[in-house]
This record gives C-alpha cells, sequence and structure tokens, in this order.
C-alpha cells in the first residue's frame, strides 16, 4: 500500500470558479482579455480531476469513466481572492484509440491552432501519468511547442499525475525520469491527496507576470 503524502492546500484561495463554454474551434473561443492557461493530455490522464483540485470546486470540470470524454475546449473562469482572474482551457485528450481517425485529426488541429494562435495563452501544463512516464504522442506535443511558441509568450510544464498510486520512496525518482525525458519543468501531483497544487498556482501565477520559473 503506498504511503499518501499531506495534502497540499495552501496555494491561493478560490472565489469563484465556473464552467463559460465549450467550443469546437478557436474561432469560437471567448475574447482574449484573461490571462489562459491550458492542460492537455492523453486520455483518462486525470485533467477533470486536477482542474476540479485547482479550482477547488467537486466536479465542476467533468470527470469520467470513458476516455476521450472531452470533445471541444472547455473554458472555465476562476477569481482568486486578491482579484487575479483567469481562463483555464482544457484541451481534448489525446491518444485514444476508440474514437474515429476523423476525430483525432480534427482534435489535432484543433489543438494546434490554439496553442499556436490564441494571444493570451501564457502556460501550458501537459499531464503524464507518473506510473507511465512521457509517451510518444507527449513528446510530439512538446516538440510542437518548441517550435510553435516562444518560452516568453508560453511557459510549458509537466504535470505527473496520480502520484499517490506510487509508492512514496518510487515517487521522487519517477518524477525526476519523467523530467529527464521532458527537458521541461515537472510537478508531482495527486487529486486524491493534493500534493501538488501549491507549486501548480505557483507557476500559474509566475506565467502570468512572465517571470522566468525554470526552476
Amino acid at each position: 500500500m503506498s504511503s499518501a503524502p499531506q495534502k497540499d492546500q495552501i496555494g491561493p484561495k478560490v472565489l469563484d470558479a465556473s464552467f463559460v463554454l465549450g467550443v469546437p474551434a478557436v474561432a469560437k473561443m471567448p475574447p482574449p482579455t484573461l490571462t489562459e492557461v491550458a492542460f492537455a493530455g492523453r486520455s483518462n490522464v486525470g485533467k477533470s480531476s486536477l482542474l476540479n483540485t485547482l479550482m477547488q470546486r467537486s466536479g465542476l470540470a467533468r470527470t469520467s469513466g470513458t476516455p476521450g470524454c472531452t470533445r471541444a475546449l472547455n473554458v472555465f473562469q476562476v477569481k482568486l481572492s486578491d482579484d487575479k482572474q483567469f481562463h483555464f482551457v482544457d484541451l481534448p485528450g489525446y491518444g485514444y484509440a476508440k474514437v474515429s481517425k476523423a476525430e483525432k485529426i480534427s482534435w489535432g488541429a484543433m489543438i494546434e491552432d490554439y496553442l499556436r494562435e490564441r494571444p493570451s495563452l501564457r502556460a501550458l501544463f501537459l499531464l503524464v501519468d507518473a506510473r507511465r512516464g512521457i509517451e510518444e504522442d507527449d513528446l510530439q506535443l512538446l516538440d510542437f511547442m518548441a517550435v510553435a511558441r516562444p518560452k516568453e509568450s508560453c511557459r510549458v510544464h509537466v504535470v505527473a499525475t496520480k502520484l499517490d498510486k506510487i509508492v512514496r520512496a518510487k515517487q521522487k525518482p519517477a518524477v525526476e525520469a519523467i523530467k529527464n525525458m521532458a527537458k521541461v519543468p515537472v510537478i508531482g501531483f495527486s487529486s486524491e491527496t493534493g500534493a501538488g497544487r501549491d507549486e501548480l498556482w505557483r507557476r500559474i501565477e509566475k506565467a502570468a507576470q512572465h517571470v522566468d520559473d525554470d526552476a
């Protein structure tokens, strides 16, 4: 049985969080007036659970036992106690074999258009399962971002989810192995324990301020 870390709930207080809309194309996104933070990853990697943990709202981002549930750009608005506001954008999951080839192509184009063109995007958090590590699709997305967006305009981080599923002694080595492959900062995270929430918020706020933070 794993030894779970204590809950990490020191991060900013969320005053309000709400679902804004889901759109099938970048052109239908709301005006880019707020700092945007995007969350990407393979299907069933835990994006909805992570979003609910960050926003301190149980069930706001829909979780599903069926991979490939998110098929649009889902936008959430988040207001913090210090009056800062963000748009969180949940990108469609990829790597799910049971969706049609046409859907995979469509999702890929929509994700690439958003990541390349959205002027208010300040950070991308790529989620990977800590037990599985970086996979080929994840590397392709990291390579795409390295070419499509300069670091100064959009920070890229990897989040190693489901950390509580690994025994404590193996958690740090698992995160380090992912960091060595990704070549970008990596945050260990668990929606079950809350571990990593404070670090995620710190990096979100640093990205919004255009502060270099690659430690």
